[in-house]
């Protein structure tokens, strides 16, 4: 997960949420492998906080502890009720200005690495940043968003020690990334990697949080929100380049993934000016 501080200045954000303006007194929280992109209107200054999801799972379950038997009951929980994967919780400038030292000296601590000797400090300051943001999250109790519909297969809960991500999962999207505007296929993927496309759905879904095709429409909507920003090429052109050949149906798969339209993300972005070098 990631918490994202706007410390100042201001950007135009687009994901799941549509399109929102954010400034000084905003939190962006985005779940894993979600998509989202920001133009700067001149200039913005964040601070970006990263949670591994078993650490969040692990402050669900002790804070919770008298309802739960166990840490699969936390992670349920937190699915049912915090199943928005994209959002921007305003907390307020003065708000905002409490996390300041707090983020700063997270950041000193974590320069040089993950130290055991800095554990406690860091638990304490991630504590009290997550006590002003989170009271003020969007709550939910079911799934709701296309992003957590299309992964498919949820992954079981891992143990505390973090395990690499499989070569197979990790070939898969090699190849993926590589070939976007491939038709590509479970069953043609798994192939490749010798796993049945049961197996497969779920190795890559551990590791990215999202099934193979979702995953491949995250990256297709991400390359084709940058072609509509760099080129003046027609949508349609640009939809079959990253291997959308119906318009209309990419058009779909877009504000699914970037929360606006084709065109609107075009003329949005091409409105915010870029920042000028200083002489």
């Amino acid at each position: 997960m990631k918490f994202i501080v706007v410390r100042s200045g201001s950007a135009r954000l687009f994901s799941e949420f549509g399109a929102r303006h954010i400034s000084i007194g905003d939190v962006v929280v985005l779940a894993a492998n979600t998509l989202c992109g920001a133009e700067p209107e001149g200039w913005i200054t964040t601070t970006t906080l990263y949670l591994d999801r078993d650490y969040v799972i692990d402050q669900v379950f002790w804070q919770y502890a008298a309802r739960f038997k166990d840490r699969l009951d936390a992670s349920t929980f937190l699915d049912a009720n915090y199943a928005e994967p994209a959002q921007v919780v305003r907390i307020g400038e003065e708000r905002a200005g409490l996390l300041m030292p707090w983020l700063d000296e997270l950041a000193t601590l974590s320069i040089d690495g993950l130290q055991a000797e800095h554990f406690y400090r860091a638990q304490a300051l991630v504590s009290a940043v997550l006590d002003v943001v989170v009271p003020s999250l969007t709550v939910t109790d079911q799934r709701v968003t296309s992003t957590q519909r299309s992964t498919i297969v949820p992954s079981a809960p891992r143990h505390r020690a973090f395990r690499p991500v499989r070569a197979e999962a990790r070939r898969v999207a090699e190849l993926i990334a590589g070939e976007l505007d491939r038709r590509w296929s479970v069953p043609e993927l798994a192939a490749t990697v010798h796993l049945s496309p049961s197996q497969l759905r779920r190795v890559f879904t551990a590791s990215f949080g999202k099934s193979p095709i979702a995953y491949l429409t995250m990256l297709r909507a991400e390359r084709m929100a940058h072609l509509l920003k760099v080129t003046d090429s027609p949508i349609s052109i640009i939809a079959a380049s990253v291997g959308w050949g119906d318009p209309d149906f990419a058009a779909q798969q877009f504000r699914r993934s970037v929360g606006v339209a084709p065109s609107e993300y075009r003329r949005i972005s091409r409105e915010i000016p870029l920042p000028t070098d200083p002489e």
